[in-house]
């Protein structure tokens, strides 16, 4: 279960925000997930209310954004979404894909009080 893993790298970046700006509460915490990440949200969610138990980040919202997985043809330059990691390019057949969007997994902002 790499949430785990995921949640703490998490608190370690808003241990460090809370220290830098002398934040009080964590409202909301907004993260941009891609689909190539594996990432499961419900067990992401889990996982961040058990390290929030305690902290300036208990009862704040997670909302997880999924970014879908999406590919450009080197050949033909068309911008597709990957579905079933199938790196075709469905305009014209090349597999010499790159992929564009799907790998994110960032922490986008926070709400905070001060």
């Amino acid at each position: 279960m790499h949430e785990m893993a995921i949640v703490d790298s998490l608190f370690q970046i808003i241990d460090a925000k809370v220290k830098e700006h002398q934040i009080k509460k964590i409202l909301k915490v907004k993260l941009k997930v891609g689909e190539m990440t594996v990432v499961e949200p419900m067990t992401l969610t889990a996982c961040f209310k058990v390290y929030a138990q305690n902290t300036v980040a208990e009862g704040a919202e997670l909302v997880i954004e999924r970014v879908p997985l999406m590919g450009k043809c080197r050949e033909c330059n068309k911008v597709f979404r990957v579905y079933n990691y199938n790196f075709k390019c469905p305009q014209c057949g090349t597999g010499f894909v790159d992929i564009v969007a799907g790998k994110e997994l960032y922490v986008e902002n926070l709400e905070v009080e001060k």
